[in-house]
């Protein structure tokens, strides 16, 4: 039967060993973190940057790729 990679993931949580555990969260803190640190740079950077991509010289310079 196929699983989806949540329920996996909870699966073999479930057999580690509580030391373990601990690790496994300070892991899913860290992505949480690091995901929210990414978008929020790239929401802050997008309207700036805006400005430099969508410009007539920007299409020209990448019109070939």
């Amino acid at each position: 039967m196929f699983m989806n990679t949540k329920k996996i993931l909870i699966n073999e949580i479930e057999k580690l060993p509580e030391p373990a555990l601990a690790e496994v969260l300070d892991y899913v803190r860290f992505l949480e973190y690091k995901t929210k640190g990414a978008l929020e740079t790239y929401l802050q950077s997008k309207s700036s940057l805006e400005k430099e991509w969508l410009s007539p010289i920007e299409d020209e310079a990448w019109k070939n790729l």
